[in-house]
């Protein structure tokens, strides 16, 4: 306790100076811009006090008779049903003492009646526009998933249970994890989600075998090593995100997808892009366009001698070949026969719960923010993803850790989540503004790149769009609206699950589902019910898909017998660069 208290004192005069010297350079005592919205929620709430009353006394009313069925239960009667029960998936309430005990029973249905009341009473106040009903929708969900009665001890079964076992020593063990966290963070809560001493990019995750071709200031290019004697002519090139790193595609030998798809055939390019710091502030959605793509095209052709390319864009990284795509239609290029996008957006009409961070106000305070630094700190975009799932990416973390004390398992998917990147102010600006806020790319000519105006619909590229069912980043029905939008011929798959599982889904692990249909109606609704559904992983329809651009075999590609010498071994250096 006297260690815990000398960390404490240190990280609290710490913490102090950081916000007496950020209120010296910001004038906005509400970033989030919160306030403005849930004043003007209750204005409107108040300007209907009739419906405000009904409300609270059917509230009245629920509690009543959760009482009364917790009385029988107190008296001995067993079959008493639950007035309301938590989600399939909801993995706060499994200890069985939440169901089995009458007072925790209480608790847990007392919160969720609680919750329900909260989210549909704020849902249902009419007047307001749809941007303000949206923020006011999602912080209310951030509150009531806040107030969960599995994030306090005196409420949680199983934290009580285990404070009991071990005579409060989890406590002081969470305490310590707590400030380990707060130490990493230098003064922000940095939640450590898994064992990062478990992972080594290059050693036990990022681990297939292939050299760096090329590289410049933004990018490294990967060439992997072939694992069939005959490889299709026109290789592969992968556009990652550069939100996060390449490796989400390489975690480890069972999951990899490059590794999946070197064995059938293809010689894989992948784009490593750098971590930025402050000397790259200037660097543009242009310059990635550039430095990114379209120097990778010229580096293939040297090291294979081959022109034509198949390519896959994810997420940010397939915003960008969109763009990429009607910049060379427009300059008459066709080095790119087939373009493949994983959870892609285009149309940012309905970008789903990520418009919740995009108005004025915000844009303004994070420009300034990344004006002072050149950047965006990795970690900042690592919050705002999480705050889509907050029970299972931030309080089932602080449950597991500072609660009961316990060391996070060693997780892949989690170590990859945890390794930030920056992304230089002046690109994140222009994305965020012509993006998500003013949807002007796919409006024709609303952006100009390389002083072309880029037009989505002139694109003629056989295209593969795969989306996934419950994305909070991309969501389905919004990247769904590409369908409508290109030139050349469109198949839309639909994956189970997430931005990420619902990706990297190997057939072996025989997981989720995914959906087909040779049809595009205008609705994606229309398009999913009468879609097929097939088990198991999109992997294999991709990859017939994808064969049929191949433009038949050639004796396999080993990385550094072209033009292009190897540089280094793959993965890298640019990925091992991490956030100080």
């Amino acid at each position: 306790m006297s260690s815990i208290a000398e960390r404490s004192q240190k990280l609290v005069a710490a913490y102090l100076e950081k916000q007496a010297a950020a209120n010296g350079q910001t004038s906005s005592a509400d970033p989030l811009n919160i306030g403005q919205a849930f004043l003007e929620m209750t204005a409107k709430m108040i300007g209907d006090p009739t419906r405000l009353m009904q409300s609270q006394l059917a509230l009245w009313q629920d509690y009543m008779q959760l009482w009364q069925n917790a009385s029988k239960r107190f008296l001995g009667e067993e079959e008493v049903p639950p007035m309301v029960a938590p989600d399939t998936g909801d993995r706060r309430f499994k200890d069985p003492a939440w169901e089995e005990n009458y007072v925790f029973d209480f608790i847990k249905q007392s919160y969720l009646l609680t919750a329900r009341w909260m989210q549909s009473t704020v849902h249902e106040v009419e007047g307001l526009d749809a941007k303000t009903a949206q923020k006011v929708d999602f912080y209310t969900r951030q509150f009531v998933d806040a107030m969960a009665p599995s994030n306090f001890v005196m409420t949680n079964p199983e934290v009580l249970r285990a404070t009991v076992e071990s005579g409060g020593e989890n406590l002081v063990k969470g305490l310590e994890n707590l400030l380990s966290d707060l130490e990493r963070g230098k003064g922000k809560l940095a939640i450590k989600m898994t064992d990062m001493d478990a992972f080594k990019v290059g050693e036990n995750i990022a681990t297939a075998p292939g050299k760096v071709v090329f590289q410049n200031d933004l990018m490294q290019l990967l060439q992997f090593s072939p694992t069939t004697e005959e490889v299709h002519r026109r290789p592969l090139l992968i556009v990652p995100p550069w939100i996060n790193k390449y490796y989400i595609l390489d975690l480890r030998e069972k999951n990899s997808f490059i590794r999946w798809a070197v064995a059938q055939g293809l010689t894989v390019f992948v784009i490593s892009w750098v971590n930025p710091d402050e000397d790259m502030a200037q660097k543009s959605f242009e310059d990635y366009m550039l430095e990114g793509p379209l120097a990778a095209l010229g580096a293939i052709e040297k090291a294979t001698g081959e022109k034509e390319v198949n390519a896959i864009g994810y997420c940010i990284g397939g915003t960008l070949m969109a763009a990429t795509l009607a910049y060379m239609t427009a300059k008459k290029d066709e080095r790119i026969k087939s373009i493949t996008y994983f959870t892609t957006m285009v149309d940012f009409a309905e970008a789903g719960e990520l418009s919740v961070f995009i108005d004025e106000e915000q844009l303004h305070t994070l420009e300034s923010m990344m004006d002072e630094k050149g950047y965006l700190d990795g970690s900042a975009m690592a919050t705002t993803f999480n705050m889509l799932r907050a029970n299972d990416l931030i309080w089932s973390f602080v449950v597991n850790n500072y609660l009961l004390g316990k060391e996070p398992f060693p997780f892949d998917l989690l170590y990859w989540n945890s390794d930030s990147t920056r992304l230089p102010a002046k690109m994140h600006s222009f994305y965020l503004r012509k993006c998500y806020q003013e949807n002007k790319l796919v409006e024709p000519g609303g952006v100009k790149l390389g002083g072309v105006k880029i037009d989505l619909r002139t694109v003629k590229t056989p295209t593969y769009i795969l989306s996934a069912k419950d994305d909070h980043i991309a969501p389905w029905k919004s990247t769904y609206a590409a369908t409508q939008l290109y030139e050349g011929p469109v198949k839309f798959v639909l994956s189970g699950s997430g931005h990420i599982a619902g990706v990297v889904n190997p057939p072996a692990a025989q997981k989720y589902c995914y959906w087909t249909n040779s049809r595009k109606p205008k609705s994606p609704d229309k398009w999913l019910e009468s879609a097929t559904q097939h088990p198991g992983s999109w992997w294999t329809d991709w990859a017939e898909w994808v064969g049929k651009q191949g433009g038949g075999k050639v004796p396999a590609r080993v990385p550094g017998d072209g033009k292009l010498k190897a540089i280094e071994d793959a993965p890298g250096s640019y990925v091992k660069v991490t956030l100080k």
